[in-house]
């Protein structure tokens, strides 16, 4: 079995990280892929949000290499749900579909719930991202359908705007781990 760790991020991470977020099928549904320079921002905020508060977006290592990112943060845009602790993740093509995903994010919220003793976490994804989707249900959210939402970071016209909303209270997650 491979060996999955999550960690912090590091400067080799970048041309891997940056590829990925420049891979058209990686990006279907988020707004844009990353320019080079967007992607290397992102991976310094990402490093600050771990070095401030001890956890956050991880980089996800698959046997010594960097396969993509897994973890928790807080949303900063409004939303009904909110103030809330989001999942997120996003995998390179090539460990798409060998559980990696969800084994990274299943120890984000052992992480979640076990360490930062959250009551809930939840998760939202494009309507349609079904592959995401599938995974939240595999890791035990249900969808919360007075929950959907218009992401207020997508442009109006956009057609990944139109958001889906998923919960998993820490019971629920609980019940699952025993």
């Amino acid at each position: 079995m491979e060996t999955v760790v999550l960690r912090q991020w590091s400067d080799a991470d970048l041309i891997p990280y940056a590829a990925m977020n420049a891979d058209p099928e990686v990006m279907r549904h988020f707004p844009a892929m990353l320019t080079a320079e967007e992607s290397a921002a992102s991976l310094e905020r990402l490093r600050r949000g771990i070095d401030l508060r001890g956890w956050g977006i991880w980089a996800v290592e698959v046997n010594n290499e960097l396969a993509g990112f897994t973890g928790l943060s807080v949303p900063s845009f409004e939303a009904p749900f909110m103030p809330c602790t989001e999942i997120g993740w996003r995998f390179r093509r090539e460990f798409w579909g060998r559980g990696i995903a969800t084994r990274a994010a299943r120890e984000a919220l052992r992480y979640g719930f076990d360490t930062l003793k959250l009551l809930e976490i939840v998760s939202f994804t494009a309507t349609s991202n079904t592959r995401s989707q599938l995974l939240m249900q595999r890791l035990g959210f249900e969808r919360d359908l007075d929950g959907d939402f218009d992401h207020p970071a997508v442009p109006i016209e956009h057609p990944v705007r139109r958001h889906v909303l998923y919960r998993l209270p820490r019971d629920r997650w609980l019940s699952r781990a025993e």
